[in-house]
């Protein structure tokens, strides 16, 4: 699917950079609250949107008017790797004592 045909959906997380809109001069990350049924421009939409800090937490909620077509869908981080299950057996000896 192209990518000026793609519409945000509830739980989008999105990269929003000039080409969604010229508002976005410094580009943030936000999680899609829903897409509003507001009127606009041919081409255009408003979102609501959590604004996400580098941790992935929530810092602002906004309304914003973007340009699908300028939306950008960052790829899913990689899962750390998980450490093994098996557990290695400890050496015991002799403890010694006072």
């Amino acid at each position: 699917m192209s990518a000026s045909a793609r519409t945000p959906r509830t739980g989008d997380v999105l990269h929003l950079t000039r080409a969604a809109s010229v508002q976005f001069i410094r580009p943030i990350i936000v999680r899609v609250i829903r897409v509003l049924d507001w009127p606009t421009y041919d081409g255009w939409l408003w979102i609501d949107a959590y604004e996400l800090a580098a941790s992935g937490d929530a810092v602002a909620r906004r309304s914003l008017f973007v340009m699908p077509a300028g939306l950008i869908w960052p790829d899913p981080p990689i899962p750390a790797a998980r450490r093994s299950t098996t557990r290695t057996p400890v050496k015991r000896g002799p403890v010694r004592v006072g």
